[in-house]
């Protein structure tokens, strides 16, 4: 069994950057540039796109829009701490559970 802060680690914080890679390419930036402006390898945005890397993980509206957010942040170039932002992501995910996310059971065993 997990702790919450490895569900966050291994599922939440992959999710989220998922998301935003997600939401970017949908809205036509390309993945290199999705790279770029999330300070990750072009690998890792492919692996977000194409669902083999932070998948798992399902959130909630409010979240997904808070996310949309943060990608119309980037897209635009407006000034965006990511860090900062993602864990305030993070934060009004868990709320006041532990860790209120639902994990989809088709795990791979392969890390976020």
């Amino acid at each position: 069994m997990r702790s919450p802060c490895e569900e966050i680690v291994w599922e939440v914080l992959p999710g989220i950057r998922a998301t935003i890679a997600q939401e970017l390419v949908r809205r036509g930036v390309s993945q290199r540039e999705v790279s770029r402006l999330m300070d990750v390898t072009p690998a890792a945005v492919s692996q977000y796109v194409s669902g083999k890397r932070g998948y798992n993980i399902v959130f909630r509206d409010d979240i997904r829009e808070e996310i949309s957010r943060l990608a119309e942040d980037l897209m635009n170039g407006d000034a965006v701490d990511l860090i900062e932002r993602m864990c305030e992501i993070c934060k009004k995910a868990r709320g006041e559970e532990l860790c209120p996310v639902e994990i989809r059971e088709e795990q791979t065993g392969l890390p976020g």
